[in-house]
């Protein structure tokens, strides 16, 4: 994650995961909850709306469940993750706060699975069955405008442990225009941890050929300049061209927004590129190469654009105690910021590593009044949301944002990287990016306050 000062004005387009409309969890129960021998009639929209979007093929799901004979065939595998809570992944706890895409079972739908599974999961009336979603290979969102790729695969090493990369995707488009949303697509998921990338454009003139120069490098320069120059990405006179933050981005399970018509984008012109700095792999036990590339979305001139912010780690806000975990303990952290200015939060992005255990999040108003913004029970490193407010959460001046996480750092933590547990802190520098150091923030994407922004639906 990059520094960023608060109400900074970066054109920022950032959001949970949202595959699906929005329903909240009372909104969700089947129509066949008394149903005492379902078939796959009833569980088909279940699966259709809560895990198809990821099992499919080229997705991120170990199998697919795209029809009856998939669906057969795992029917064990979903009566044990949907019984235990481990599937769909939704960590965002629905008893606190609704978000767009929620992807929660109601207490029905899981009877509903469990009963047709123990049945011998039937097939039914084949003619009855919902209809297949149809997706574009290799977009949550759609067929996009335009498709740009890594112009060389970029070389892992399987040594355990963490890659740092700077990377240059050029862009040649046949006039200027404007883009809603990128989405990056990565190459090799279980690797990939977090992505941020800016757009890049050059002035009519400035920038003869873009294609040139090296087109990635490890992250180990302390003279960017000279690396920047390398990579052939300053203007022709040696000067920097305009470069916009943060425009392309993602952390496990992220899913670029799709806010309503108008609210955020970006202008790209003719000749641009795509900085990713950094882009950072996880620890892999094999030598493998990455060919991850980004699908660009063209839009209108956006009317509002959309900001963003953190608590935390490179934040707004002191984090107390210090993040420093002690071995063989669980420790909780807070950090708060209070606001200058009324804002229309829309989406918030809790980001903790393996250690992480729980967060919690919410507003106290000047007059006492508490603003629920999101509370995980059991932190997820795999799901990382986005999560988007069905409307806009109004945030008045002198209000002031709480979060609170605790973390986990003893053996009884699966995903502890240590063992026996050591200190912990969140380094400085790439160090604190590395997976097996820790951060804590709370990010969040906002407009500036307009009235009536309450009553914005997010969901379209």
């Amino acid at each position: 994650m990059l520094p960023c000062c608060f109400f900074h004005s970066i054109g920022f387009i950032l959001i949970v995961i949202s595959i699906t409309s929005c329903q909240n969890n009372s909104n969700n129960k089947t129509q066949t909850t008394n149903n005492s021998n379902p078939t796959f009639v009833d569980i088909a929209p279940i699966l259709f709306k809560n895990c198809t979007p990821c099992h499919r093929a080229g997705e991120s799901g170990p199998f697919e469940l795209m029809t009856y004979a998939d669906a057969k065939k795992n029917a064990n595998k979903i009566k044990f993750v949907t019984q235990t809570g481990y599937m769909p992944p939704w960590p965002a706890d629905i008893n606190y706060t609704h978000f767009v895409g929620e992807r929660k079972l109601s207490d029905a739908e899981i009877e509903l699975i469990k009963t047709w599974v123990q049945n011998g999961a039937p097939e039914g009336d084949i003619s009855k069955i919902e209809q297949v979603p149809v997706y574009y290979t290799g977009s949550f969102l759609g067929k996009p405008d335009t498709v740009i790729k890594f112009k060389d695969a970029v070389p892992i090493k399987g040594n355990g442990t963490d890659h740092f990369y700077v990377i240059k995707m050029p862009v040649q488009l046949a006039k200027d225009t404007f883009v809603r949303y990128f989405e990056f697509v990565p190459g090799q998921r279980k690797l990939a941890h977090h992505i941020n990338g800016h757009l890049i454009n050059y002035e009519n003139g400035k920038k003869k050929n873009i294609q040139n120069g090296l087109t990635y490098a490890l992250d180990e320069f302390s003279d960017y300049n000279a690396l920047y120059s390398q990579m052939n990405i300053l203007n022709d006179d040696t000067t920097f061209p305009a470069l916009t933050p943060n425009t392309v981005y993602y952390l496990p399970g992220y899913t670029p927004p799709v806010y309503p018509i108008g609210i955020g984008g970006y202008k790209i012109t003719k000749t641009s590129a795509i900085l990713l700095k950094n882009i950072h792999y996880g620890p892999s036990d094999k030598d493998v190469l990455d060919s991850s590339y980004i699908n660009i979305f063209y839009g209108p001139k956006p009317k509002r654009p959309v900001y963003e912010t953190q608590l935390g780690t490179f934040g707004i806000s002191k984090i107390e105690p210090e993040l420093v975990l002690h071995p063989n303990k669980i420790e909780t952290f807070h950090t708060q910021a209070t606001l200058h200015n009324d804002i229309s939060i829309l989406s918030v992005n809790p980001h903790m590593h393996l250690l992480g255990k729980s967060f919690w999040a919410f507003a106290v108003t000047q007059k006492g009044d508490t603003i629920p913004l999101i509370k995980i029970k059991k932190w997820d490193f795999k799901w990382q949301y986005y999560y988007t407010y069905l409307h806009p959460v109004k945030i008045s001046t002198g209000t002031t944002i709480h979060a609170y996480g605790t973390f986990d750092n003893t053996d009884k933590n699966p995903l502890n990287p240590n063992h026996p547990p050591k200190l912990v802190t969140q380094g400085e520098g790439l160090k604190s990016m590395q997976t097996t150091e820790e951060m804590f923030q709370f990010i969040f994407t906002y407009l500036p306050y307009q009235t009536g922004d309450e009553k914005m639906d997010l969901s379209k």
